[in-house]
């Protein structure tokens, strides 16, 4: 999962739904409070969720292969 909400300090503003252009975040549809991941495979992060978030209740879990700096497919062989 790429974006990972903190609930314990989420006040459930609903910005972050807002900011994200690639429309992936989404308000739970049983509590408008609770912000979720709709489609995490299309997150790209970019970030936009992470620096708008009054709370600092966002944060990433970033794929291996994004966090080195040269990817290889043969890296690890």
């Amino acid at each position: 999962m790429a974006v990972i909400f903190d609930m314990d300090t989420c006040n459930g503003c609903g910005i972050c739904v807002k900011v994200c252009p690639g429309d992936v975040l989404v308000m739970n549809a049983i509590d408008d409070k609770i912000p979720e991941v709709a489609y995490p495979e299309e997150c790209f992060y970019c970030g936009a969720c992470l620096v708008d978030c009054e709370e600092d209740s966002i944060t990433y879990r970033i794929p291996l292969p994004m966090m080195l700096s040269v990817y290889e497919p043969d890296f690890f062989d």
